[in-house]
């Protein structure tokens, strides 16, 4: 493994990187900015490897902005923000025609891009606006392209939308459409830093408002190098046993009757295919991370509650109850075993 390779400037220049080197570097220089989410910086990286979208979602003020934004600034690539409110407007996202007089009476529509093209795409606070502007991010997600006016424009090839969102019992937040929930790769959840990382953030942000920040930052990782670490990701091999326990997971949601009364109470509706599919992009990702080229259930494991949680949707009683998708995931971990 590792044969994509990128030159360091500076003191070490001249040492050659293995690919996956590069990644871990990306992901270190990451947690220096985000001090006490090392979970959730592993899954942005997960999630921009696997060519996936991520939905992040946590209260106010966890960071959730700032880590999108430090991943951006470390990558060769153009950073876009959407701010979702209630007043956006879909073309807000994906631009539209606008009408080009040529002064004689005549003229032309052009089309103007939106935001969406760009490569990082940062959808801040996405359950503040309604359904119609949330669907707007639909057809670039799932087709990486936009349609206007019966015409298609093609986005770049590094594309990742990130989005962040408060909890929906927050005021003034609009639940995400399921069929856009489902083509999030990933929902991860963010929580509060430990007390002890919380009086390291003090003292991070208090250097960065002295201007501590204003060193020389290392070279911006070149889109290429993802590139290639994704061809070699694509080399990962799941054992058949692998394949049948991912899909045995997914068949755990679907018919939860088979797994005890628990699930079969719990759970309303399961994962589709989709489900399948980004347990085996994001295993195979985080195989490689661990250094291996093939994958173990453990990696499945290690990945099942952020593939799987905006996936399942919850009954009633279940809701009643204080049930979370997090314990139902858990106990499908517990039921559905590992074939032979």
């Amino acid at each position: 493994m590792g044969e994509a390779t990128q030159a360091l400037d500076g003191p070490e220049a001249g040492v050659r990187l293995s690919a996956r080197d590069v990644i871990l570097d990306l992901q270190a220089r990451v947690n220096q900015a985000i001090i006490g989410q090392e979970r959730v910086v592993e899954r942005l990286i997960i999630a921009l490897l696997a060519n996936g979208n991520v939905l992040i979602e946590g209260l106010p003020g966890l960071a959730k902005t700032r880590a999108i934004k430090s991943l951006a600034r470390n990558l060769e690539a153009a950073f876009s923000r959407i701010q979702f409110t209630p007043d956006l407007l879909p073309s807000d996202v994906t631009g539209g025609e606008i009408y080009r007089s040529d002064g004689q009476g005549g003229g032309t529509f052009e089309f103007r891009q939106g935001p969406v093209f760009g490569n990082l795409i940062l959808a801040d606070e996405i359950n503040r606006a309604p359904a119609k502007v949330q669907s707007a991010l639909l057809e670039a997600m799932e087709e990486r392209q936009v349609t206007v006016a019966g015409k298609r424009y093609r986005l770049p090839d590094l594309f990742m939308v990130l989005a962040t969102e408060n909890p929906i019992e927050q005021e003034g937040t609009y639940p995400l459409p399921e069929a856009q929930m489902d083509r999030f790769l990933m929902h991860v959840r963010i929580d509060y830093p430990s007390d002890a990382d919380e009086v390291k953030v003090l003292r991070l942000v208090r250097e960065e408002n002295a201007g501590g920040s204003a060193s020389s930052s290392p070279p911006k990782i070149p889109q290429q190098a993802i590139f290639d670490v994704r061809r070699e990701i694509d080399a990962i091999t799941s054992a058949e046993a692998i394949e049948t326990y991912m899909v045995g997971l997914i068949a755990a949601t679907r018919r939860p009757s088979e797994y005890g009364d628990r699930l079969k109470q719990w759970i309303a509706i399961g994962a589709s295919p989709r489900g399948s599919l980004a347990l085996d992009q994001t295993s195979r990702v985080y195989a490689w991370l661990q250094g291996r080229d093939y994958v173990v259930p453990e990696d499945v494991q290690a990945i099942a509650h952020d593939c799987l949680r905006h996936r399942v949707s919850l009954s009633y009683e279940a809701t009643a109850d204080g049930v979370k998708p997090d314990d139902v995931i858990d106990e499908i971990i517990r039921q559905v075993a590992v074939a032979a």
